[in-house]
């Protein structure tokens, strides 16, 4: 059986751009719910380390998605 990194499922969401955060966050957590989404403030400083179950919801102070939604 594959693990979760080697088949995640849906891996990006480029629909979300300009998006609210929260509705981009409850889109990727019911579309592939081994997800969890994480609503980032854009400009915040992150640690580069490539989680398979993670994806960056990056807004900007309007809470509108600013980059398009990845797994990493």
């Amino acid at each position: 059986m594959a693990s979760i990194c080697e088949d995640p499922g849906k891996s990006s969401w480029p629909e979300l751009l300009e998006t609210k955060g929260e509705y981009a966050k409850e889109v990727i957590e019911r579309e592939n719910p081994k997800m969890t989404a994480e609503i980032i403030l854009e400009g915040t400083i992150v640690l580069e380390i490539y989680i398979c179950t993670r994806v960056y919801v990056w807004v900007n102070d309007c809470g509108i998605v600013v980059q398009i939604p990845t797994i990493g």
